[in-house]
């Protein structure tokens, strides 16, 4: 289940790192099958919190992410939803639709945290694997 954005050329992870991406989209998808949509954004957070620990995995919630002007580091209030060994930013939504700034969004925190890999997921989708979307750098 690749829903890397079909803009971007794929570029290829380590196997370490397509592994945590199996095991967050197949914990995401518990998740979503054991409470379905229609939730807040921060209950999903917290059972895939959950779950991911409980496959022993560290994972960094509400994650402060600065921002660089002009040579100085700044706090503009920006917060990785999670951080997932450290590698992996996942952004959660529980909205109708995802629009091109929730995209925009991943692929920004994805470049200011120095990341690769990163997942939009929407926990209000009917079917979940239609709300996630995975992007690489």
């Amino acid at each position: 289940m690749d829903h890397q954005d079909t803009k971007t050329p794929r570029k290829d992870l380590e196997p370490r790192l397509e592994e945590l991406a199996a095991t967050i989209v197949d914990s995401a998808i518990k998740v979503h099958r054991s409470l379905g949509p229609g939730l807040l954004e921060n209950v999903y957070e917290v059972c895939l919190i959950r779950e991911l620990t409980t496959r022993g995995l560290k994972v960094q919630r509400q994650v402060s992410l600065p921002v660089f002007y002009e040579g100085l580091e700044l706090d503009a209030g920006l917060r990785l939803d999670l951080l997932v060994e450290g590698d992996v930013v996942i952004e959660l939504k529980a909205v109708e639709a995802i629009l091109p700034v929730h995209h925009a969004q991943l692929l920004t925190y994805l470049k200011l945290a120095d990341k690769r890999l990163g997942f939009l997921i929407n926990f209000n989708s009917p079917v979940l694997k239609d709300g996630i979307h995975r992007r690489i750098l």
